[in-house]
């Protein structure tokens, strides 16, 4: 049996950060105490003054493989997530060929994934406007919930689903007993703001801005609630951008509604003023709004309106960025960051004088809870996999394409200085990171619900 004693002053627990011993035998915590307490047949690992964090997990991230690894795959994100303290990813059912629809996708995703993986993972599976046969299937297959799309994706394999197919599929959903994940923007509010930007500059960010406004999110938000009540289904609305939308949350919360929020790291750290014109690394959907929308959005992680936060790491090769031309209209929506989002929360959360141990509730705790996992992942605690991140909180540096590991080096948070250092990342007991290297071989398993 392996033992192992991983000491620090500061490791983030449930109940605060604290000087604490965490006992693993196997992969898997054994036992927490304050202090410093190191049983005989234990290997020591002091981290001094580092903190300990409990290994992330992020619940929105475009892995891309079968089919389009050319974008990304396994290997490469999942290298890049254990650079970023990341020890498990849930991993979307679109921007893969096949798509995520059925059984038989998700057992190609299966076999592409094999002994490629540097942390843990586990799958979404896609509701589509016509495979409401699928959804009990791919529950009874392992997959952690479902993700959909009320407007057009951008993937024609991922079909949009509208709400008469919403109200077909929901009853499967709720039988199931998981989430349903939602990209909420409605087509009405989008195509009324088209109408209006005929023969608009699309280098401007600010025609960009115009053509998601917030209504579109607003509408979708308010339609999922309504359809939350009366199908008593969880959902959950992904990437989160407008702050005009937290009142009705909030409400629909306090009604003790199953629904739960996320928001992402670029919506917490940039903001539309900041954002030069033909700087297509920003586009994403929704759009990054404006300084104050994203004060609201800090405001409602504080006050538990936002469960969670996630990447939604959705990289794409550099030509469909459009950084020749600048142009909002045809660059590829979607924001790289995964290797990077501790340091990037870190960074937004010291500038307001607030404390890490939020991290660990909205980038461990809430999304592992999300993806049926909250029994092993996200908690240092007795009986959870012995997945840690060892983290310096009081070093700064400018990022740089090399310090990106996913397979295209391109981000818009390059060239930003951000506080915070992952030194190390161990999935169940295995040092996966240390210091700018990985382990000799990836070790990271599926997880099915």
């Amino acid at each position: 049996m392996v033992r192992q004693a991983f000491l620090s002053t500061r490791v983030v627990l449930p109940e605060g950060t604290m000087r604490a011993t965490v006992l693993v035998a196997d992969g898997s915590i054994a036992s927490v105490f304050r202090g410093r307490m190191v049983p005989d047949g234990y290997s020591v690992l002091d981290f001094g003054d580092l903190c300990i964090l409990p290994g992330l997990v992020d619940t929105h991230v475009h892995i891309n493989e079968p089919g389009r690894t050319e974008w990304e795959g396994f290997a490469t994100a999942t290298r890049a997530a254990a650079a970023g303290g990341f020890t498990t990813v849930v991993d979307m059912p679109l921007n893969c060929l096949p798509e995520t629809t059925t059984v038989e996708a998700l057992e190609l995703k299966r076999e592409a994934a094999a002994g490629k993986c540097w942390v843990d993972w586990a799958a979404w599976g896609g509701v589509v406007g016509d495979n409401q046969a699928h959804i009990a299937p791919l529950a009874a297959a392992g997959v952690a919930g479902y993700k959909c799309f009320l407007i057009y994706p951008g993937i024609d394999g991922f079909s949009m689903i509208d709400e008469a197919q919403l109200r077909e599929a929901l009853p499967h959903v709720a039988r199931s007993g998981l989430p349903l994940l939602v990209h909420a923007e409605l087509s009405g509010p989008l195509e009324a703001a088209a109408a209006g930007l005929s023969g608009a500059d699309w280098t401007k960010y600010s025609t960009y801005l115009a053509s998601r406004p917030d209504e579109a999110e607003v509408s979708a938000i308010q339609l999922m609630i309504d359809l939350c009540r009366e199908f008593q289904c969880a959902i959950h609305i992904v990437h989160l951008s407008s702050a005009k939308a937290l009142a009705m949350l909030g409400n629909a919360r306090a009604e003790g509604l199953p629904i739960t929020v996320e928001t992402c790291p670029h919506y917490l750290y940039f903001a539309a003023e900041e954002i030069a014109d033909g700087a297509t690394l920003m586009k994403c959907a929704p759009p990054i709004r404006g300084k104050v929308n994203r004060d609201c959005l800090w405001e409602g992680l504080l006050t538990g309106v936002i469960d969670l936060v996630a990447s939604d790491h959705s990289p794409c090769p550099p030509e469909m960025k459009r950084l020749n031309t600048g142009n909002f209209q045809q660059a590829w929506g979607g924001i790289a960051g995964l290797s990077v989002s501790l340091p990037v929360m870190w960074t937004g959360l010291r500038r307001r004088g607030l404390a890490l141990d939020s991290l660990a509730r909205w980038m461990a705790e809430g999304p592992a809870k999300l993806a049926g996992l909250s029994k092993r992942k996200g908690r240092i605690e007795a009986r959870f996999d012995a997945d840690m991140v060892v983290f310096d909180p009081d070093v700064s540096f400018t990022l740089t394409a090399e310090q990106l590991h996913y397979r295209h080096a391109i981000s818009p948070y390059v060239g930003e200085t951000l506080w915070g250092m992952v030194k190390h990342t161990f999935v169940r007991g295995h040092e996966v990171f240390a210091d700018g290297t990985f382990a000799d071989s990836p070790m990271g398993m599926e997880l099915r619900r």
